[in-house]
């Protein structure tokens, strides 16, 4: 018995070092950042946090059951705008970039996504699909940054855009991704960007290798598009500068691809690997950054759960001295009522078999296989 106290002892505290160094350590799984001129703003087990441009004093900004995402600054870095469902609907909302009282601007049934704000942070582009005949398809929209009726954009269908900074063009990708399906995908729905005059809707696509890539989160600054692209293997930032037309790799990463960014105040923010890594346009250098979130993190605590509404598969031993369930996941096995059982009583169940705890030699022991 004193084994069997030892091995659940070990447990619990080897589960409790990896929860302490989770809590305590360096964050990841950071996602959809943001960022100003001297703030960054990222989303973090579904909720919005808000940190200095080094990664310091990192707050919480929302704490609603539903989920908040895709954050954008205004160009004054005054307001942010971010896709939440704080009445169980998906739609678009504003609050003080410092963190305040969400505001709700958007109405319709219909999920209603924020892509980012016009030059001047009057409106805030979003897309929604809630007038397209398939959800496929979604639309852009315009929307009063104070609130208002949202005005329809003249293109046929819009995911992610980024306006010139004239606004008198957009750069975007018309349709839903596949790559996020299928990697390194290539087939006939490869995203791609269009740089749309929006008033003559003419539109010049950024250039692509002969074999098809995946580009995609157009980012206008100045002269240049950035965008996230897997021509020449992972996910990488890139740049098509608009006067010259060429295309040039900005980041190499190679263990992991960029799977989210965001720009403001000159900079761009990547998240990669589950780091987020600033970006300066001005010398081209990516900085990782060191952010410990303090989130309590209800759901890596160590703690009693009742399984008896969650046992799907129970057997007993041959002598009936012992029981085990599994439940939830994991194997348990109620106090022995006897020092001694036989040898493991195997059975399978799916892709592994199942010894129950045996006594050999006065240990009792768990075996698995």
């Amino acid at each position: 018995m004193n084994h069997i106290k030892y091995f659940f002892a070990t447990i619990f505290l080897a589960s409790f070092a990896v929860t302490n160094a989770q809590v305590t350590g360096e964050s990841r799984m950071m996602t959809d950042p943001a960022v100003s001129a001297n703030a960054i703003v990222f989303v973090y087990a579904n909720d919005l946090w808000r940190a200095s441009l080094d990664g310091s004093n990192v707050t919480r900004l929302t704490s609603s059951e539903g989920m908040e995402f895709s954050p954008v600054f205004s160009p004054d870095g005054k307001t942010l705008a971010f896709t939440g469902q704080y009445d169980g609907n998906t739609d678009v909302f504003t609050m003080p970039a410092e963190g305040g009282t969400p505001t709700r601007l958007t109405w319709h049934p219909s999920a209603d996504y924020v892509r980012g704000f016009t030059p001047d942070g009057k409106s805030i582009l979003f897309s929604s699909d809630r007038e397209s005949f398939t959800a496929t398809l979604p639309n852009f929209y315009l929307l009063p940054s104070g609130g208002g009726f949202p005005e329809k954009m003249k293109l046929p269908s819009g995911v992610y855009g980024s306006f010139s900074p004239d606004a008198l063009k957009i750069a975007y990708n018309p349709y839903y991704n596949a790559f996020q399906q299928w990697k390194n995908y290539r087939g006939g729905r490869i995203s791609f960007i269009w740089i749309c005059d929006l008033n003559t809707l003419a539109v010049e696509k950024i250039p692509q290798p002969s074999g098809g890539c995946n580009d995609w989160r157009p980012m206008w600054i100045g002269e240049y598009v950035y965008f996230l692209s897997d021509r020449n293997g992972e996910f990488n930032l890139f740049s098509f500068n608009t006067n010259t037309k060429e295309v040039k790799q900005l980041t190499r990463f190679t263990d992991f691809p960029i799977n989210s960014a965001g720009y403001g105040g000159g900079k761009i923010i990547l998240e990669q690997s589950g780091y987020l890594h600033l970006f300066d346009p001005s010398t081209g250098t990516a900085t990782q950054l060191h952010i410990h979130v303090p989130a309590d993190l209800p759901g890596i605590r160590s703690r009693y759960v009742p399984a008896s509404k969650t046992i799907r598969y129970v057997d007993l031993s041959p002598s009936g001295a012992r029981a085990v369930f599994e439940a939830r996941g994991g194997d348990h096995h109620p106090a022995c009522r006897e020092r001694r059982c036989p040898e493991p009583h195997q059975y399978d169940r799916g892709l592994r078999t199942l010894a129950c705890m045996v006594a050999r030699r006065q240990k009792d022991r768990l075996v698995l296989r």
